[in-house]
């Protein structure tokens, strides 16, 4: 498996694009880009293959658009741009790899550029990874077929495998709808354990939640009468 250092190998600043929201390594976004200054981004950093940073903004925490130093984004790539006519832009970006900003720099810039240090998860001493992963992959599963019932119509899921630990933990983080404060918390993490540890904890008593209501469905379906013959 490639590290998810390779495509940023060499990169020390980024553009920053400060979001109220957090993009995980390999989740895949759109976004739509209107205001003037991050249209010169994408123009600066070349369209598709360009690289940028997306660090968590916090409105409720924070007046100011400025992210501060020592916070925790990740990087993303441009997968796609669609141009209109009044300069406008739809992209598709895929996250990267995280960094942890190091220092704002001040340039004459429209947008905010950052010194940022990149870095991954360590080296689990404790703990079985992959039994965790095999616990989310199963919670994960139970998850999405009890949404399936409600909704009555097959979730499309990216693919899953609990072979892979760490790309298991961002999947899930990515795709389970986490509020960002906790989405956030999973980001800045550098154990892949404590990572599945606390996805396992959340999602155990989310299924639970889910499956009830997926009983309440089912019986509302049949009017509270079961379709079982009774033995008398």
């Amino acid at each position: 498996m490639n590290s998810s250092l390779d495509k940023v190998a060499g990169i020390t600043d980024l553009p920053i694009f400060p979001l109220p929201l957090v993009i995980m390594p390999n989740e895949i976004l759109p976004l739509h880009l209107f205001e003037r200054r991050y249209r010169q981004m994408l123009d600066d950093i070349g369209g598709v293959g360009g690289i940028f940073g997306i660090t968590l903004l916090d409105h409720e925490s924070s007046l100011s658009e400025r992210p501060e130093v020592g916070s925790v984004g990740c990087a993303a790539e441009i997968r796609d741009v669609q141009t209109m006519d009044d300069g406008r832009s739809n992209i598709i970006i895929i996250g990267v790899a995280r960094y942890r900003l190091v220092d704002l720099i001040d340039d004459d810039k429209p947008y905010l550029y950052g010194d940022v240090a990149f870095f991954e998860d360590e080296p689990d001493e404790s703990g079985d990874p992959e039994n965790l992963a095999g616990e989310v992959f199963d919670l994960f599963m139970r998850m999405a077929n009890a949404v399936s019932k409600i909704n009555g119509s097959r979730i499309k899921l990216p693919e899953i495998s609990r072979s892979d630990p760490e790309s298991l933990s961002f999947l899930a983080a990515a795709t389970l709808g986490f509020e960002n404060e906790l989405k956030y918390r999973l980001l800045e993490m550098t154990s892949t354990v404590e990572r599945l540890e606390s996805i396992r904890k959340t999602l155990i008593q989310s299924v639970k939640q889910i499956e009830d209501r997926t009983d309440i469905v089912a019986a509302a379906k049949t009017n509270g009468h079961s379709k079982k013959k009774l033995d008398i």
